[in-house]
């Protein structure tokens, strides 16, 4: 089952199948924190900028790697109905769970917009870089977020998807991934090497590509 030998493998296998938008308007923007390093390396390969679009998971609060949802900067959210459904979380546990994530989220954007600006997403192609999917809330929320700030064109770059995820994400022009199973029970499980990325290599990550402009 394990394709990629890390993150770093993983984004230069990405890169490959995203070598046609070489030489276009491109913003490469991954999600943190383990969309980085993927991100990091399908940016050098395409020589394009590197960004980051904030999100956060809601997770269940009896199984919180279950997502029921996810949000994003400005205030965007996306919830999956079905897990909602089947978990049968309240709205005042829904509420609890979004207010802390946001706090988190706010925390982060800070940390990461410290001393640089956003690239402007104007009329350019976005492409929304992940270490995997799962249930696609994230990436969901991401492509709205990517919309909301004037992207032209939206496309979703990971390394492994299940293989309905181009039909499962409203907002993406494009789904690119690598490999494609027909079902897939965990992202962890297609990497030799899945261990935490650290909120410093983010911002190391960051550092090196130059995402965005210093003040």
């Amino acid at each position: 089952m394990v394709v990629f030998a890390d993150r770093i493998d993983a984004g230069r296998q990405l890169a490959e199948q995203l070598e046609y938008l070489r030489g276009q308007d491109v913003v490469i923007l991954g999600l943190p924190r383990g969309g980085l390093p993927v991100a990091a390396e399908v940016a050098a390969e395409l020589g394009a900028p590197l960004d980051v679009i904030v999100v956060r998971k809601l997770g269940v609060p009896v199984q919180p790697e279950l997502a029921m949802g996810a949000i994003g900067e400005g205030g965007f959210r996306v919830l999956n109905s079905e897990v909602l459904s089947m978990t049968r979380v309240t709205e005042e546990q829904l509420r609890d769970v979004e207010h802390r994530e946001r706090v988190q989220l706010d925390a982060r954007v800070a940390r990461y917009r410290k001393g640089r600006t956003r690239i402007d997403l104007t009329g350019r192609i976005a492409v929304i870089v992940d270490d995997g999917i799962a249930t696609g809330s994230t990436a969901r929320v991401a492509c709205a977020v990517a919309r909301q700030l004037g992207a032209a064109s939206v496309i979703v770059g990971v390394p492994v998807a299940p293989a309905d995820a181009s039909g499962n994400l409203p907002g993406a022009d494009e789904v690119i991934c690598v490999n494609a199973p027909r079902q897939l029970s965990a992202v962890g499980h297609y990497y030799e090497d899945f261990s935490p990325t650290s909120e410093d290599e983010v911002i190391r990550l960051l550092d090196e590509h130059g995402a965005g402009e210093r003040r």
